[in-house]
């Protein structure tokens, strides 16, 4: 069992030739490992207490992954402050970016698009 949700699961593989295409990435990656650890260890002990769908963890991976570090992080913040107790809830889905040009790897990982 993963600690990613299903739609943040790619197939893709990280090539030898696309490390220097891939070195803008390494921030998110970095961001995306640590929310990998955090919905591990961290998340399971809270049980399933978000009132949104996806968990406010499974929205930040998504939102990293689809938007980068730094803006995926502003609107994993903005989640969590929307999930209060006085919320209705319901599924709040992120928004996938209009130009997104990345694969995915089984880990959830975001390395460059290959062509070939």
């Amino acid at each position: 069992m993963t600690a990613l949700p299903a739609s943040s699961i790619g197939t893709a593989q990280v090539q030898p030739q696309d490390l220097l295409r891939g070195i803008p990435l390494v921030p998110r990656n970095l961001v995306l490992g640590f929310l990998t650890g955090y919905r591990k260890v961290i998340s399971p002990m809270y049980g399933d207490v978000c009132a949104y769908y996806p968990s406010c963890s499974a929205y930040a991976v998504g939102a990293v992954q689809q938007h980068g570090a730094v803006k995926g992080a502003v609107l994993s913040a903005w989640r969590i402050l929307r999930c209060n107790p006085w919320t209705s809830g319901g599924v709040d889905d992120v928004r996938p970016h209009q130009h997104f040009r990345y694969d995915l790897t089984a880990h959830g990982f975001v390395v460059p698009s290959r062509k070939d």
